[in-house]
C-alpha cells in the first residue's frame, strides 16, 4: 500500500493486542483499529470491519487469544469459541481456525494457554500467506498460457467478483495472487472488477489493484455476461468461502450467475481455493451450506463520498419495501473449470479434492 508492504492483520507493538484495517471505511478512507478483547474481535468480524474467509479465520484465532489473556479457564475458552463461531455462519475458515486453536490449548495447563494460543494464531497467519503465494504461482501459469496466445500488445483480460485479495486474507489474496504475480512479471493484463453489491466489495479489489498499479475497470455486477459474450474476458478467477467435498463452491452472491455466463460463452472459470476453505463434512452445497442473510439496510442504503469529500449514506429503496439480502450463493462443481489450490490446479470433483488433500479427506474436515 503506497509502496509499503502491509498485512491485513498484525500484533500491535504491545505484543498482545491486534491491529486490523477498518474495511468499512475503504475505499475512501484508510484507518486502522486496535482489537483488545473478545468483544472487539467478535464485533469486527460480525460488522465486516474485516471480511474474507481466510482473514476471518485469522481474526477468530486472535480473538481466542484475547479471551484467554483475560481468563484462561475452560469456561472462558468454551465461551469464546461459541461467541466467535456465531459471528458469521457461511465461511468455514472461521470454524477451522477455532478448531485449530482449541486443539492446541484445550489440554494445556492454564498458565501455558495464552502463549500457546498466540503462537498458533501467528502460525495460522503465516500459513495463510504461504498458501496464497502458492496459489498465486499455480494461477500465474494459467495467465501465462493465455498471454502466449495473445497478439503483441494485447492484454490478458481477467474478471473478478467480490474481493478475494490481500484485504480478504492475511496477504496476497486467493483470486488476486496470480494477478499480482503476473503484473510483477511484466505480463500485460487488465482486470474487470465486479461491483459486487450490496456492499460494493469490488471497490476493495479496485482499491487494491490501484495501490499495486494493476490496470483495471470497475463494472456493475450485471455487465459480466455482456463482456463474456463479446469475447472481452479471457479468464474468470474468484475466491470462495466454502467448498464441499464434491467441489461445489460457495462464494459471494452473484458468483453463480458469473459461472453460468462463463459456461455459456466458453470462458474458463477458476476458483482460488486455500485448503482450510474445503469442508469435507458436507457434499451438497445447495442443501448443506447455511447461507448468511444480512440486514436489509445493506441493500436499501448506499454509502459514498460526496463532491465536497464528505462520506454520506443515502437510501435508494422506497420506504416500506421489503428487502432480501442473501450474502452468498452456491456454484455447482459442474460449472467450475478448476480449483487453484496451494498444491496445484485440480478438478472440482470429489476425487480431485481427495487426491490433493488426502489427510483432510480421511479426517472428514
Amino acid at each position: 500500500m503506497n509502496g509499503k508492504h502491509t498485512r491485513s492483520i498484525w500484533l500491535e507493538p504491545d505484543g498482545w493486542s491486534v491491529g486490523i484495517i477498518d474495511q468499512t471505511l475503504l475505499p475512501h478512507r484508510f484507518a486502522t483499529l486496535r482489537l483488545a478483547s473478545l468483544g472487539d474481535a467478535a464485533h469486527a468480524i460480525k460488522s465486516m470491519q474485516l471480511r474474507g474467509a481466510p482473514l476471518i479465520g485469522a481474526a477468530a484465532a486472535y480473538g481466542l487469544c484475547l479471551a484467554l489473556r483475560e481468563d484462561a479457564s475452560d469456561e472462558s475458552l468454551e465461551r469464546a469459541y461459541a461467541v466467535l463461531l456465531d459471528t458469521r455462519p457461511t465461511a468455514i475458515n472461521l470454524k477451522w481456525a477455532l478448531d485449530e486453536m482449541m486443539a492446541v490449548v484445550r489440554n494445556r495447563p492454564r498458565d501455558e494457554r495464552v502463549a500457546a494460543a498466540y503462537r498458533r494464531a501467528a502460525e495460522i497467519c503465516d500459513e495463510d500467506v504461504a498458501i496464497n503465494q502458492a496459489i498465486g504461482r499455480h494461477g500465474l501459469k494459467l495467465i501465462e498460457d493465455i498471454a502466449r496466445e495473445k497478439k503483441p500488445g494485447e492484454p490478458v483480460n481477467v474478471l473478478t467478483h467480490c474481493n478475494a485479495g490481500w484485504l480478504a486474507t492475511v496477504d496476497w489474496g486467493t483470486a488476486t495472487a496470480a494477478i499480482y504475480m503476473a503484473h510483477d512479471a511484466g505480463i500485460k493484463l487488465h482486470v474487470f472488477v465486479d461491483e459486487t453489491r450490496p456492499r460494493s466489495q469490488g471497490a476493495l479489489t479496485a482499491w487494491e489493484l490501484g495501490q499495486h498499479g494493476v490496470p483495471h475497470t470497475y463494472v456493475p455486477d450485471n455487465t459480466g455476461g455482456h463482456l463474456m459474450q463479446h469475447r472481452m474476458v479471457d479468464i474468470a478467477i474468484v475466491g470462495t468461502d466454502r467448498v464441499t467435498a464434491r467441489g461445489d463452491v460457495c462464494n459471494k452472491i452473484g458468483t453463480y450467475l458469473k459461472a453460468l455466463a462463463a459456461k455459456d460463452n466458453g470462458v474458463p472459470f477458476y476458483v482460488g481455493l486455500p485448503s482450510p476453505t474445503i469442508d469435507f463434512t458436507v457434499s451438497d452445497g445447495l442443501a448443506e451450506i447455511p447461507i448468511e442473510q444480512r440486514a436489509g439496510d445493506e441493500v436499501a442504503t448506499v454509502t459514498g463520498k460526496a463532491a465536497d469529500g464528505r462520506i454520506e449514506t443515502v437510501r435508494v429503496v422506497p420506504d416500506g419495501s421489503a428487502v432480501a439480502n442473501y450474502g452468498f450463493d452456491v456454484t455447482p462443481a459442474r460449472l467450475v473449470t478448476g480449483l487453484i489450490t496451494e498444491r496445484g490446479v485440480i478438478p472440482a470433483t470429489r476425487d480431485g479434492l481427495a487426491k490433493a488433500f488426502p489427510e483432510r479427506a480421511r479426517g472428514g474436515r
